[in-house]
């Protein structure tokens, strides 16, 4: 009981300091905006709110300025089931990405900042504040 709650207690202060401390959001122009918004439309993010490396990921999601859907993960969720059942395991965070009739599951906060930073990260970009 006091282990739960002293998570859920450590949780709510990542989730409270990521708020404060959210990086500025790239800027592009609308027609490169649109491009990305494109691709990005075709990603979902499965994650838990207080998840450490969900907050991770997220904020570099925030910081590239991606329309990403986020779906929660957690217990009695549809999106847990979807999880389960179409990537394989219920582990978070994980971002789905579906192109041509392809869906790949792509596990591990590093390898999805890596992924959305190879694909999304632009030198020449200059930053909006949030």
């Amino acid at each position: 009981m006091l282990l739960k709650l002293l998570r859920e207690s450590l949780g709510q202060l990542v989730v409270i300091i990521n708020f404060i401390t959210l990086p500025r959001k790239m800027k592009r122009s609308t027609e490169e905006q649109k491009k990305v918004n494109q691709q990005a439309s075709k990603m979902s993010l499965y994650q838990f709110k207080r998840c450490p490396f969900c907050v991770r990921t997220r904020r570099t999601i925030h910081k590239l300025n991606l329309p990403i859907e986020l779906r929660d993960a957690s217990r009695g969720s549809a999106y847990r089931d979807e999880l389960e059942a179409e990537g394989g395991k219920i582990k978070v965070p994980c971002l789905r990405i579906d192109d041509n009739g392809n869906t790949q599951w792509l596990y591990e906060s590093a390898e999805i900042i890596a992924f959305l930073n190879e694909r999304f990260a632009d030198n020449t970009s200059t930053e909006l504040n949030s």
